[in-house]
């Protein structure tokens, strides 16, 4: 039976050595080619579904977009698998990863973390996808040492802005509700006006 969209299936145990990373990718780019919309994550030896994005959804990434867009020209929101975890050999589709417009020129599938200034993730009212963002990803992404990672949580209608991070956790996290300015700290160095947001929750 195929699992449901946004459930985490264990691939390790007694009877299975840990899925090893270039299991995965094969595995994702198979689903990739004959699923249409799938998008495979594999964090902490655990395969994930990455939910598909409803309106709202792909309306806040069109305003974080634009925003960012309007602050640092010289930057964008990538949307493209990264390569987390470091030799643990973890794989995450963030929603965007804020990083030079020209920083993914020649990377392959899965890209470096090297030159993501932030990632960011929007909740997506599916039980095992939110655990991924709220738990999973902010230890992947600070164990990766990106600077920022932004979770824009549309049940709460908040704004989590998780910074500082230790190799471990990220050492700092902002909670603001939706309608005040975000400011994302260095290096991304934008203020977020948070107010449209209120019009995409559920």
């Amino acid at each position: 039976m195929s699992p449901a969209p946004g459930m985490s299936v264990e691939i390790d145990g007694p009877d299975r050595p840990q899925l090893l990373t270039e299991e995965f990718e094969e595995l994702a780019r198979l689903a990739a080619r004959t699923i249409e919309g799938v998008r495979l994550e594999f964090l902490n030896g655990r395969l994930g579904v990455k939910p598909l994005r409803d309106g709202n959804h792909g309306r806040v990434l069109e305003w974080l977009v634009r925003s960012c867009l309007q602050a640092r020209p010289e930057l964008w929101l990538h949307s493209h698998g990264l390569r987390v975890q470091g030799t643990r050999g973890g794989r995450a589709h963030p929603d965007g990863m804020l990083a030079p417009a020209e920083a993914l020129t020649g990377q392959g599938e899965w890209v470096s973390a090297d030159e993501a200034l932030m990632v960011a993730e929007v909740t997506s009212y599916e039980s095992v996808a939110d655990h991924r963002v709220r738990v999973e990803k902010p230890r992947a992404y600070a164990e990766t040492g990106i600077p920022v990672y932004l979770l824009i949580d549309r049940d709460s209608a908040e704004v989590t802005v998780y910074s500082q991070p230790d190799g471990v956790r990220y050492e700092t996290a902002q909670i603001l509700p939706f309608g005040k300015t975000v400011h994302l700290p260095e290096p991304v160095g934008i203020s977020l006006d948070t107010e449209p947001l209120k019009n995409w929750v559920r």
